[in-house]
């Protein structure tokens, strides 16, 4: 059975790079090495409707905390069975964001703690309910607000197809939901957490070997 891994932080922290590097450093140590990311635009429905609802396109679905976290979780669940396949293939599982984005971003919306009860009930629903698989590791990718912001924004300027959504454009809501996964990192939320300094290199081989062994 492989390990699943989950890339966490905020938007702009540099999660789709750190995904990349880690997964060279994995196969580079022999390891089979599979990677994913969510929401799945462009593979699922429910992560379709996410995209046009966080662009203003969908009403005022955005506005619910809990129908965009249910669109997000579905969007899990029906990815559910070959994450399954693919620990049974693979060394390693490597995600692009899981559960727990789920869990902090609506818990900052709210302007609740991860231990209050919206992160709660996305233990209960996705966990439980859905029974999708509980990640083995999360690597916390921290960089000040300011830095993860101003990357967005570089980004958004070379990249058409990557402007900034609703949550990705709100300072306010990704400084709290930076509050919110240091407290679930502190927590253990799920599985244990390994908090990475995205503002500094990180040790590739040495957390790559950290998997393997």
């Amino acid at each position: 059975m492989g390990k699943l891994v989950v890339v966490e932080g905020l938007d702009g922290a540099g999660k789709r790079t750190l995904a990349a590097a880690l997964t060279d450093a994995l196969v580079a140590r022999g390891a089979e090495v599979v990677s994913g990311a969510f929401p799945r635009y462009g593979r699922d429905v429910h992560a379709d409707l996410v995209r046009e609802a966080l662009h203003g396109r969908l009403g005022d679905l955005t506005d619910s905390v809990h129908g965009m976290s249910v669109l997000y979780a579905l969007d899990r669940r029906d990815a559910a069975e070959q994450i399954r396949t693919d620990l049974e293939k693979f060394d390693v599982v490597l995600l692009d964001r899981y559960v727990a984005s789920n869990a902090a971003y609506g818990a900052a919306r709210l302007h609740q703690s991860a231990s209050g009860e919206f992160v709660a009930w996305v233990r209960e629903l996705e966990i439980e309910r859905f029974g999708l698989p509980v990640p083995d590791l999360h690597l916390l990718l921290r960089v000040p607000t300011e830095v993860a912001a101003d990357r967005a924004a570089r980004r958004e300027e070379v990249d058409a197809g990557r402007d900034r959504d609703a949550y990705e454009s709100d300072a306010g809501l990704q400084q709290r939901c930076a509050f919110v996964y240091d407290d679930l990192a502190a927590a253990g939320w799920l599985a244990p957490w390994r908090v990475l300094d995205g503002a500094s290199a990180v040790d590739l081989d040495a957390l790559a070997a950290s998997l393997v062994t």
